[in-house]
């Protein structure tokens, strides 16, 4: 089975700030840090440090050649992510003093991805195989329906979870990774619903997909057919959570790969994740496999 994420590459700019700039308002910056990101890039990196074999495709422009150099080094094979002559995707990221963020997105190569780049690059692959998808570049549904026409199963992380998520065949999805916002917004519930209320809402609203459900400091859930999970973070000091959610999806995939429980992976995937956030960037931070794997590995021995 071959893994392709197929999804936004972008230049983050990160601005340390006291706080998330308001309406109207100027505000100084204590530090700026340029970094690779984009959810596509991440989830791909996460993958290869996890140690599965995975495939990046996507679009850049010449001025983030760096992000395929970066790739490669974690493993990533980046012969499906086009080169054009325009911008790549950028990021502006707020992280205030409380470790939360803000970010404000531009498409650049992300948003100039065709459709005949997206036959091209599906025809590569099989039936059986799997396909990572988010909501930060163009063409999704088109991507959605070609990839299952080839027989490809579908893990969809519907983020930015904005108008456009619920104009696509999301009944095509295999798997879904969500965090409690975008949950409730796909169950047309409430942002302060209970969760496990949400997890059971979306189990019968998709019945044939899993559905992984992140919640920050109080860990994540899972559930499909009669099977539920829960995991719980490693209590660890926050440093940045750009990216937590991108090394959860990461590490899930390919302790389920290993074939490890659900709660298992489950456990993986929250430790691999509670790591990230201890540590600045996006990609950068995502641990390596023998920070996350090893034999005996029990997660209540490691929490703060």
């Amino acid at each position: 089975m071959k893994i392709l994420v197929f999804g936004a590459l972008n230049i983050d700019l990160v601005f340390s700030v006291d706080h998330i700039v308001l309406p109207g308002e100027t505000i100084g910056s204590a530090s700026l840090m340029k970094s690779a990101g984009g959810k596509g890039a991440n989830q791909a990196a996460a993958l290869a440090k996890a140690g599965l074999p995975v495939y990046m495709a996507g679009k850049i422009g010449r001025d983030g050649e760096f992000l395929l150099e970066l790739l490669r080094s974690y493993g990533v094979n980046t012969d499906k992510v086009a080169v054009y002559e325009g911008a790549t995707g950028q990021a502006l990221i707020q992280l205030d003093k409380n470790k939360q963020n803000a970010i404000v997105l531009y498409g650049g190569g992300n948003s100039a991805i065709t459709p005949e780049e997206i036959h091209t690059t599906i025809d590569s692959f099989s039936a059986g195989d799997l396909i990572v998808l988010q909501n930060e570049i163009v063409h999704v549904r088109e991507i959605m329906e070609y990839a299952k026409k080839r027989g490809l199963r579908i893990c969809l992380n519907p983020s930015p979870c904005n108008e456009k998520i619920k104009d696509l065949p999301l009944d095509m999805a295999d798997m879904f990774f969500v965090n409690e916002i975008e949950a409730a917004s796909l169950a047309d519930m409430s942002p302060d619903t209970d969760i496990p209320r949400v997890l059971e809402n979306l189990v019968k609203r998709f019945p044939h997909a899993e559905i992984i459900l992140t919640a920050g400091k109080d860990g994540a859930w899972y559930g499909f057919e009669g099977t539920r999970g829960k995991g719980e973070i490693i209590d660890l000091p926050v440093a940045d959570t750009t990216g937590a959610g991108d090394t959860f999806t990461g590490y899930f995939i390919a302790a389920r790969e290993k074939n490890m429980s659900v709660n298992d992976a489950l456990a993986v995937a929250c430790k691999a994740s509670s790591i990230a956030v201890s540590r600045k960037g996006a990609m950068e931070s995502i641990p390596l496999a023998d920070e996350v794997f090893f034999p005996g590995f029990d997660i209540n021995a490691h929490k703060g």
